[in-house]
């Protein structure tokens, strides 16, 4: 599934063709993904003007001139793609050649400016709705989340006021939404390893100290992420196309049985499973 920094760079890649730019058209080509499209969706949407671009945990949310908002979520294997890019050298230009839509592409949106954007989703894990924009965040998949990790209500004091006295492994505490919004599993080990803090020590045992470092840790992975188009595993691409990089920069996660990277550290890299997920781990460098 895609995670933060994957869906962070689809807004980002989104942003020149969609934000601005009116849905002359919205095709909707099935009546729903993991739940029934909005009612009256493509006439809902055709005329709107996206206002506004951004990002909550892991949702994409179209602001549009209309006062509602679109919600997007990617599910496990969706993804967004974009035609009628940017001419080169020609700002504002597209050149509005676009391919044969998918089998998949499941909701198709011709922007005014000639760029096309189609949400393909061959799973159906992947959700759409249309919300008022002053109760957006009353929506039942948004009330409950936690900050964000890149905000600046993040941070140190946060995790130990939220993990204080928890019995649980940090690693599940970390994937609770409601604690923290938009980590999962591959960014979760990644930050643990870099923290030198062992997935299955209980939350409420970690010094103030380290999660004041964690907090700082969680955030430089996360950048280092996006910064990288994030990671392309199995079925993500960027809206471009172009897949991600950061999984060659993966210290840990899933690299069970491989030399720990840490300089002069003979350990292996670990597996375990926790809550039905892969954590992986230097059982020497993390306590």
């Amino acid at each position: 599934m895609p995670e933060l920094p994957e869906v962070e760079t689809v807004r980002r890649g989104l942003q020149p063709a969609m934000e601005g730019s009116r849905i002359l058209r919205a095709e909707v080509r099935r009546e729903g993904l993991r739940w029934p499209f909005p009612p009256g969706l493509g006439q809902r949407l055709k005329g709107a003007r996206v206002e506004r671009l951004r990002r909550r945990s892991k949702y994409i949310l179209a602001d549009l001139s209309t006062n509602e908002t679109m919600l997007l979520h990617l599910g496990m294997s969706g993804r967004i793609t974009l035609s009628g890019l940017e001419a080169p050298h020609v700002p504002g230009q597209f050149h509005h050649q676009h391919p044969a839509p998918e089998k998949h592409d499941h909701v198709i949106f011709h922007m005014e400016n000639g760029a096309r954007v189609a949400f393909n989703d061959a799973r159906r894990f992947g959700a759409l709705d249309l919300i008022a924009t002053d109760r957006a965040d009353a929506h039942p998949l948004l009330a409950a989340l936690g900050p964000e990790p890149l905000g600046n209500t993040f941070n140190g004091a946060h995790l130990v006021a939220r993990l204080k006295g928890r019995k649980g492994p940090v690693k599940a505490l970390l994937l609770d939404q409601r604690i923290v919004a938009g980590l999962g599993n591959i960014y979760v080990c990644e930050a643990l390893f870099r923290a030198g803090i062992h997935p299955a020590r209980a939350g409420g045992r970690i010094s103030a100290a380290r999660l004041e470092r964690l907090a700082a840790i969680i955030r430089e992975v996360l950048q280092e992420a996006i910064t990288a188009g994030g990671s392309s595993l199995r079925d993500y691409r960027q809206a471009d196309g172009e897949l991600g990089y950061f999984q060659h920069s993966f210290r840990v996660y899933d690299r069970a049985g491989l030399p720990c990277p840490t300089p002069g550290c003979a350990d292996h890299i670990s597996r375990i499973v926790q809550g039905g997920r892969s954590s992986f781990f230097c059982a020497t460098c993390q306590k």
